[in-house]
């Protein structure tokens, strides 16, 4: 990982710093809380909370990790380390290498814990996986202009009102002639449309307060890469259109997400589309309350 700031990283372990913990309520396990919140964790309590609970509070081992997941982080881990090599100054490293770290990335998850769909086994995602990057290669996506600043760098700062700070990590940050450009790379089953793109857009959004915190006046863009699955990979990018009005209406959100967080209500929210790929059903079966 590729540090652009001078101040350390946030830490991963779950300490409390006096702030966060003047917004716990009193019989919060203050051992297993963390110091700040992310996007993702507040999307992950409202599409269920006691996953959420699951995961962040009581810390329980995934029973199960959706071999989509595990596919997902590995191509992150080879793009970064493509665009490692650039901001090193070094030639773009070849597919193979590319493919090394894909699993690399991949063997991180025990075997016997990924849980793979019935039409799809190890081999057919490597497969599918050599496909996805050497379309990467190919594209104008692996050779961007301007210079790279940052991979997938850490920001964290207080941009939600009575919360902890906001972590963020941010795939590709670079400057093109004054201008700061946010890449977030997506993989899909299939190609995003602009509905898709506009739907995914408020977390960029928020990431790109944290940007500003940081770059006090420059101008700021934001975007996603989205490399999809088909059988013949599409690589598409969707601009992000910073709009003061739906970054306010976010942050009222995750201001009253993180309100229900502290008053600890979780329960389950079952629907085939949270419980298939779930890595705590068995947690939840026995849950009573």
């Amino acid at each position: 990982m590729i540090s652009l700031f001078a101040e350390p990283r946030a830490s991963p372990a779950v300490s409390v710093s006096p702030a966060a913990g003047s917004l716990l309520n009193a019989d919060t396990p203050r051992e297993r809380v963390r110091d700040y919140v992310s996007f993702s964790a507040l999307s992950l309590f409202q599409r269920c909370s006691l996953r959420y609970h699951f995961r962040y509070v009581a810390q329980l081992p995934e029973e199960s990790t959706a071999a989509s997941l595990v596919f997902g982080r590995a191509i992150h881990r080879a793009i970064e380390h493509h665009f490692t090599e650039l901001l090193a100054g070094n030639a773009p490293p070849e597919l193979d290498a590319m493919l090394a770290e894909f699993n690399s990335g991949w063997d991180e998850t025990p075997a016997q814990q990924i849980a793979f769909p019935k039409t799809a086994s190890r081999d057919d995602l490597t497969q599918l996986a050599t496909r996805m990057l050497a379309a990467f290669q190919d594209s104008d996506v692996s050779q961007p202009r301007g210079h790279i600043l940052g991979i997938e760098e850490e920001l964290r700062g207080r941009v939600i009102n009575d919360a902890p700070d906001l972590l963020a990590r941010l795939d590709l940050l670079r400057e093109v002639d004054g201008t700061l450009i946010v890449s977030d790379f997506k993989t899909s089953r299939s190609a995003w449309s602009a509905d898709a793109a506009a739907d995914a857009a408020d977390q960029l959004r928020l990431y790109s307060l944290l940007v500003s915190q940081r770059f006090p006046g420059l101008k700021i863009r934001l975007e996603f890469v989205v490399l999809s699955k088909a059988k013949k990979v599409v690589i598409t990018r969707h601009d992000v259109a910073i709009d003061a009005a739906r970054i306010e209406r976010t942050k009222r959100i995750a201001q009253r997400v993180w309100q229900a967080i502290k008053a600890g209500n979780y329960f389950p929210s079952v629907s085939p589309l949270n419980c298939g790929t779930c890595p705590f059903q068995t947690a939840c079966r026995n849950w009573t309350g």
